[in-house]
């Protein structure tokens, strides 16, 4: 039997560095999601206490709490990565120093670019064709 060529790794290292990037931008749009899912079942009765809950998460700690958490896990999640892929001392670091950089940079900025377009499009989008009074704090309205 052959080697699995090149093909095989990289599709291996793209699924989990596809976890690393779509689970800490889940977590930290978590001052808004609730609020959606929570109208989505309830219906129009639930709009106001949705409102309220989104803005009591997303204008509080419990943002920049939600942004650490989704760091900390973008970090683990680089570790845990890099370990299961034979990089596990300081000198194996400085060798592969190039790849792990450019992979931190990519999975970090790929990692906040989805949170940007989950949370600040699609859940607001969502949010208000539900009817939550998200409008006047949209991007693109003036």
């Amino acid at each position: 039997m052959s080697q699995p060529g090149p093909v095989s790794v990289e599709a291996e290292d793209r699924k989990s560095l596809a976890s690393i990037v779509w689970i800490p931008a889940f977590a930290a749009s978590m001052c808004c999601f609730p609020s959606v899912v929570w109208v989505f079942f309830a219906g129009s009765s639930a709009i106001v206490a949705a409102d309220q809950l989104s803005n009591d998460l997303y204008y509080s700690w419990v943002r920049y709490a939600l942004y650490a958490a989704s760091m900390g896990m973008v970090a683990a999640g680089l570790v845990i990565h890099f370990r299961n892929r034979g990089v596990c001392t300081l000198d194996q670091v400085r060798r592969e120093r190039r790849r792990i950089v450019n992979t931190s940079l990519a999975v970090f900025t790929a990692s906040v670019t989805l949170y940007m377009v989950w949370n600040y499009v699609i859940l607001e989008i969502i949010g208000i064709a539900l009817g939550l009074p998200w409008e006047h704090t949209a991007f693109w309205s003036d």
